[in-house]
């Protein structure tokens, strides 16, 4: 698909045809982002589709999609290149003539891989709250002018412009520079009636009672209980099929109990559920 003819109905079913379940609000603000040609900031709690925008997109565009995973105290040698020591010192020891800081001793990273892709990518710039401000600010001219400075060779423009997609869990404040960049989109928990849509589109045989009560009961977690880590989608998700794989197709105490540990990853959550709402109580609230 071209980005440049795509209509907002275009992307609409292919967020669809992926099986991505979205909102008007995710579908106008990730189109306006790819027609401005600016960088999509998604934010939100963990486990709500942030990082699948940018899977989603590379299907629809039918390109790669380059991620960088960041962490505390990635810096630019591991998110845009290092040199090819290696390779250098071997043609030092030849005693040939040759610039050894030229691009072809450089090792792409995927920021240089983005910029040097010879056709569109998506960038993937994942969890960008993880990092360091310093490499928050790092970002900036590749954020706005998708173009990089390598002291030993300059400014390297893109080849073909990347779309990029920043997601952040807000475990820190992003600075206003980074923000003032992109396009911003927050993305929280779905509705009951959304991670119905969500189950129906993951796991179909399911059918229409079970994938209710899963919703409904997922979704009384999230906001009756205090918990360190709420279950996302994927868990959803993952709760379904256990559940299918044991032929339930309801939920009952004793099957909820069975399947703690693929809805809780903190044991201390388990214990939480437990004194707090447990089987029972959930179980009668689904059927109130």
């Amino acid at each position: 698909m071209d980005l440049k003819e795509l209509t907002i109905e275009q992307l609409k079913e292919g967020f669809a045809n992926a099986g991505y379940i979205s909102e008007e609000e995710t579908l106008i603000t990730t189109y306006l982002s790819l027609k401005l040609g600016k960088p999509l900031l998604v934010t939100g709690p963990p486990g709500v589709g942030k990082t699948e925008i940018a899977k989603v997109l590379s299907k629809i565009f039918a390109t790669q999609l380059i991620r960088l995973q960041c962490y505390e105290g990635l810096d630019e040698t591991k998110a845009l290149y290092e040199w090819d020591y290696k390779k250098q010192l071997l043609m030092i020891q030849s005693k040939k003539e040759e610039n050894i800081f030229s691009q072809d001793y450089l090792l792409e990273r995927p920021l240089l891989q983005a910029l040097l892709a010879e056709q569109q990518v998506v960038l993937l710039i994942d969890e960008i709250d993880k990092a360091d401000e310093e490499f928050e600010a790092f970002l900036f001219e590749m954020l706005s002018d998708f173009q990089v400075s390598i002291p030993e060779l300059g400014t390297v423009t893109a080849k073909n412009i990347p779309i990029i997609i920043l997601t952040s869990n807000n475990e820190r404040e992003l600075s206003d520079g980074l923000k003032r960049r992109c396009a911003f989109l927050y993305l929280d928990y779905p509705s009951v009636e959304k991670e119905i849509q969500i189950i129906n589109s993951k796991v179909p045989q399911a059918g229409q009672q079970l994938s209710r009560e899963i919703a409904s009961a997922v979704g009384k977690i999230r906001s009756q209980l205090e918990l360190k880590k709420k279950p996302s989608i994927s868990e959803t998700i993952d709760w379904t099929r256990s559940l299918l794989l044991l032929n339930a197709d309801r939920l009952e105490t004793q099957i909820i109990d069975q399947t703690l540990n693929i809805i809780f990853k903190d044991e201390e959550d388990k214990k939480t559920f437990q004194r707090e709402l447990g089987s029972e109580k959930l179980y009668q609230a689904l059927n109130e």
